[in-house]
């Protein structure tokens, strides 16, 4: 399928790549032409630098979608995720009572984990990505991935929440009064008593508190976890992966693929941004000897900067190479380098141009 045939139809778009890319940029820009094509469109982003805003030449964005007007016929939305609201909201959804809720909520160790624990940003924007999808009616949920080596956590952690939740020490902190778990919490008793001469008595009393508090509401997030999954691995969800010509964005492009494959993910499209462009059919090599043969001459110093310019271009394809043709059939498309970044909708229309160009 093209990429805009992936736009067109697909209704879970997942921008996954190392930082520094153009990921962002690149989200905006697939549902902006989502929008642009008739469709209800929202791209969300984890990364707190404001880039998405900037991208889109706002001032900021919040939690909650937020409608960007512009001459499409369809709609463009974008948010950006705030882990800290998410986790609270869910609390709210899943508790059995405001009181319950409300005891989550002021517990210090709830509210020092769920804005920092690690791991904690990704299953959130897992959430947010549910949530998008199954209860505000947008035809695609253009997602774009935490900026770092391990942002394939982020597909993992609806996996990863479900192993803590099975967790035996979970179970018992959260059940410590059953009796057919005495014998299981005496030992956790005295586990309990060795971690707390090392953080402090306190934040073990806050801990079993809070999964104490917890009790009940498991069940909830575990079979949203695994919906979460089912949603990851549907045919309509399309991994794009976004990568520059640099040989260490493509070695980590190749490492995002491998880790999609072992999912059983494939790429749909690979986006390749800031090339340097290709001028003419000629080899740098025979075009640095017509400038050697032209030394001393303006046309000269000429002929070396084409060159210079050529072989760059011919190395980043030889980078490339490798990198298409694992993600094959996928098609590969290619953004060069701008005069300017992207500051707002004309910027994003640009990067359009090259990505979706006129049949």
């Amino acid at each position: 399928m093209s990429l805009a045939g992936i736009v067109a139809e697909r209704s879970i778009i997942v921008c996954c790549g190392s930082g520094g890319v153009g990921k962002t940029t690149t989200g905006a820009v697939l549902a902006l032409e989502a929008a642009r094509r008739g469709r209800r469109a929202v791209v969300v982003t984890v990364d707190p630098a404001k880039r998405l805003a900037d991208a889109l030449g706002l001032e900021a964005l919040t939690n909650s979608p937020s409608r960007i007007d512009g001459p499409w016929p369809g709609e463009l939305w974008a948010l950006m995720l705030d882990t800290k609201n998410t986790f609270d909201s869910l609390v709210q959804q899943y508790a059995a009572d405001p009181d319950q809720a409300g005891r989550i909520l002021a517990n210090r160790f709830y509210q020092n984990i769920s804005g920092s624990l690690s791991g904690t940003q990704e299953y959130m924007a897992m959430e947010k990505l549910y949530e998008l999808h199954e209860a505000s009616d947008f035809d695609v949920v253009v997602v774009d991935t935490p900026p770092t080596r391990n942002a394939l956590d982020f597909l993992d952690a609806p996996r990863r929440l479900t192993h803590f939740l099975d967790n035996r020490l979970f179970r018992v902190l959260m059940t410590p009064t059953k009796a057919y778990l005495k014998a299981v919490n005496f030992a956790a008793q005295a586990f309990l008593r060795t971690v707390s001469k090392v953080v402090g008595g306190e934040v073990i009393q806050d801990a079993i508190t809070f999964f104490q508090a917890f009790e009940g509401m498991e069940a909830g997030f575990r079979d949203r976890a695994a919906r979460v999954l089912e949603l990851l691995s549907e045919p309509d969800t399309a991994y794009v992966l976004v990568a520059s010509p640099r040989r260490d964005t493509v070695d980590e492009a190749v490492f995002f693929a491998d880790k999609l494959a072992e999912g059983h993910l494939a790429v749909a499209a690979l986006i390749v941004n800031r090339m340097h462009p290709v001028f003419g059919e000629g080899l740098a090599q025979a075009t640095r000897e017509r400038a050697h043969t032209l030394a001393g001459t303006d046309l000269g110093g000429l002929y070396q900067n084409l060159a210079d310019f050529q072989l760059v271009a011919q190395r980043e394809e030889e980078h490339l190479r490798g990198l298409a043709e694992k993600v094959a059939p996928a098609p590969v498309a290619r953004v060069p380098f701008l005069r300017s970044d992207v500051h707002d909708l004309d910027g994003l229309a640009q990067v359009a141009g090259h990505l979706f160009p006129p049949s």
